[in-house]
């Protein structure tokens, strides 16, 4: 298989993980695999295998009004198109929206070209402007498929897109994570002894870290033992530093940034936990049940109910229900047997996800498919939520 993978960047997030797990996996089984990027690659966070073939188009940055938003656009796409010519792929694969719209146009009279858009975002909580929405609602009846991370996504897709085929493959999960600069110790931040409940994310709105750490202030002097580290960078370090500061916690709550080691912080904790208003499919989430972590989770959309099992390997709480997290945090942090038998089946999580079979779904949909509905009226997922006794 010639395959071409385009993304803005390999910057840190989900999205460019998933694609950089892939491209390793795929590569190392044979394929003949190219990555391109709008960014730099000198901004690249993730690691490819030597074999993978490495394009940057040196064409990111923000336009200034929405002409130059055109401008810059069809600039991506005729340069891609260029790639294209140049590699000459039996498959080209976008991930994430402004990327699948580029793709649309820069494949466009490519009739040999089977070209496979991804959303991984769930569109309504991440809504764009309608000039975007209006692009991608025509530009993904151009593409063969739009892969969709949740039923979820799906039906809201075949609703408000033109797009020929929604199939629905979830994240993938690399156990065990590979390390990679910059590595920060858990010994440099936890001490010995000390039960770790750990969040990883973006420190931006959407993760609501900023409930996390107010939670977490409310069980401090119920569970002396516990401490809370929340691994990740973004726009919103000062606020919750700040917050950590006013509710006295300093010796307690750690942001040691972004790591590229972040297996070992999954290896070192005791509990996993997820306030997020809204997501697309966490890989965090996958990564820390994989180590091993029993989870609790806000029922947001979307991703969590499709990952913890409630009751059997984590819980599921009532989206902002504070109350709920907080109790549904201290049974388990009471309770180390429970830990212990969410645990053993959390790691179930390493073949619910394993990379051999996510990847089995993504060939059946680079093959030449045959007709496939589109996915309005599927049933979504639901789970028994945690809610306050």
């Amino acid at each position: 298989m010639r395959l071409l993978i385009y993304i803005h960047s390999l910057e840190n997030g989900g999205a460019e993980r998933v694609v950089s797990n892939l491209a390793n996996y795929w590569v190392a089984i044979g394929w003949d695999v190219t990555v391109v990027t709008v960014a730099s690659h000198t901004t690249d966070f993730y690691v490819l295998d030597p074999a993978v073939k490495r394009v940057s188009l040196n064409l990111a940055g923000n336009h200034r009004n929405l002409f130059a938003g055109f401008v810059r656009t069809f600039k991506r796409a005729r340069a891609l198109r260029g790639v294209l010519r140049t590699v000459q792929p039996e498959v080209a694969l976008s991930a994430m929206h402004t990327a699948n719209v580029v793709l649309a146009l820069a494949a466009h009279g490519m009739p040999d070209l089977r070209t496979i858009g991804s959303e991984h975002n769930f569109p309504p909580k991440a809504p764009m402007s309608i000039i975007w929405e209006t692009m991608r609602r025509h530009a993904y009846g151009r593409l063969a498929a739009v892969v969709a991370l949740t039923r979820e996504c799906a039906g809201w897709l075949a609703v408000h897109s033109h797009a020929r085929r929604i199939p629905v493959i979830p994240n993938p999960v690399g156990w065990p994570l590979a390390s990679h600069e910059p590595c920060i110790s858990p010994a440099s931040r936890c001490s010995s002894g000390r039960r770790l409940l750990l969040g990883v994310g973006r420190l931006s709105m959407e993760k609501n870290f900023s409930a996390l750490i107010a939670i977490f202030a409310r069980l401090a002097s119920r569970h002396p033992a516990w401490d809370l580290v929340i691994l990740g960078e973004g726009p919103l370090r000062e606020d919750l530093q700040s917050q950590i500061q006013s509710a006295g916690l300093a010796h307690r709550v750690f942001l040691p940034g972004s790591v590229g080691n972040v297996g070992d912080w999954y290896s070192r904790a005791s509990l996993y936990a997820m306030s997020s208003h809204f997501e697309g499919f966490p890989n965090t989430l996958v990564e820390a049940m994989a180590y091993g972590l029993p989870a609790v989770s806000f029922d947001c959309d979307t991703g969590p109910r499709d990952i913890i099992r409630h009751d059997i390997d984590g819980f599921l709480v009532a989206p902002g229900d504070a109350g709920a997290m907080e109790w549904a945090l201290e049974k388990l942090m009471l309770d180390d047997g429970l830990r212990g038998d969410f645990a053993s089946r959390a790691i179930e999580a390493r073949e619910r996800f394993s990379l051999k079979k996510i990847s089995s779904m993504w060939e059946e949909v680079f093959a030449k498919p045959p007709h496939c509905a589109r996915p309005a009226d599927l049933p979504v997922k639901k789970q028994p939520e945690v809610r306050v006794p």
